[in-house]
């Protein structure tokens, strides 16, 4: 009971996510263009996106590295889907599953400080972020809930992407979730047709629970095809032509869709390089690491063109309402539909099967 007590006191306040929709940020944006450094910077690449979203011939993808929904940027990026702003996404285990997944199974994540006994946490099972906590034990159930999902699903390898669909229908089905699910990224890109691709699956609360499941069931198991992700990615990026990338961080999610191009020429077809292309990181180009290489770096690779491109140096959960508030105020959505590229990708999938 006293342990009881002290984890509760830790785990009082919650994370609050910040709503884009409140404030119109394009006097103030418009007005850092006018200053220097990573001021203008960020009104350039704002403007970049606003343009991408307007240019209703572009698909724009959504790249996600980093702890941004813990961190209190899911409704940004909930407006993004919800106004037909992002038509695919590419993003890191932890964000899909730990974080939004989780919060859609009723869990929260709360306030905390990088001041603080790790070891007292520990003993509390709470995992601190910087300055958020998770409660362990939630997560554990999040680890299950995947554990759950895998089993009830027939045995086969499965994209990423295809194995996200069936949480978004996890959570439609359970009516337990009703009063989380609609906050969900998950669930609104399950329900908009909005593909999401994580292809470090296994990184994540989802790992636990594929290695629970893949345990259990040697011989007979679901797994995750990651070359099938990078496939589906790739006819996506065809299907496009024309494409946009906001990318937030950089890591794994960012060299798979910039890839895309690369692999349309491999399979020897007419793959443009994505035309415009914003990065929000804080990781410096020094080392030679992908996280931080400019986007003039990967025009010599043939990924991103030179004419729209922008590197924001700053902070994600700075940065990123700012530049996508930007768009959302000068109404760059508006006359976008909805692609549904998981109901084409569903259906090549279901035409193969059947041939």
């Amino acid at each position: 009971m006293q342990k009881s007590e002290a984890k509760r006191k830790f785990l009082q306040d919650t994370i609050q996510h910040i709503d884009i929709k409140k404030t119109n940020v394009v006097p103030m944006v418009d007005a850092m263009g006018e200053m220097a450094f990573q001021a203008r910077n960020l009104a350039r690449g704002a403007d970049i996106f606003a343009k991408m979203v307007d240019d209703k011939q572009s698909t724009v993808f959504l790249t996600l590295a980093g702890s941004l929904i813990s961190a209190g940027l899911k409704h940004v990026i909930l407006d993004l889907v919800k106004h037909n702003m992002v038509d695919a996404i590419v993003s890191t285990g932890a964000n899909i599953v730990d974080q939004d997944f989780f919060e859609a199974l009723g869990f929260k994540h709360y306030k905390g400080s990088q001041f603080v006994d790790d070891h007292e946490l520990r003993d509390l099972a709470i995992d601190r972020i910087y300055d958020t906590y998770i409660d362990e034990d939630d997560l554990r159930i999040c680890d299950d809930t995947i554990l759950d999902i895998c089993n009830s699903l027939p045995h086969r390898p499965y994209s990423s992407r295809e194995f996200i669909v069936e949480m978004g229908k996890f959570l439609e089905q359970d009516d337990k979730y009703a009063a989380f699910r609609e906050d969900s990224i998950v669930y609104q890109c399950y329900k908009k047709g909005i593909p999401i691709f994580v292809p470090a699956f296994s990184d994540c609360s989802a790992g636990f629970g594929f290695v629970q499941h893949q345990y259990h069931n040697p011989q007979s198991h679901i797994s995750i095809d990651s070359a099938k992700d990078f496939l589906e990615l790739t006819k996506i990026k065809l299907a496009s032509q024309e494409s946009g990338l906001l990318m937030i961080g950089g890591g794994v999610p960012k060299n798979f869709i910039q890839d895309t191009v690369v692999a349309g020429e491999i399979l020897g077809k007419d793959c443009p390089m994505h035309k415009y292309a914003v990065q929000i990181t804080v990781a410096d180009e020094r080392d030679g690491a992908l996280s931080g290489s400019t986007l003039k770096e990967a025009c010599s690779w043939g990924k991103v063109d030179t004419v729209y491109e922008q590197m924001i140096w700053a902070e994600a959960t700075l940065a990123l309402p700012l530049v996508a508030g930007y768009a959302y105020h000068k109404k760059a959505y508006e006359g976008r539909v909805e692609r549904r590229f998981n109901d084409v990708l569903d259906t090549q999938v279901t035409a193969s099967a059947t041939a």
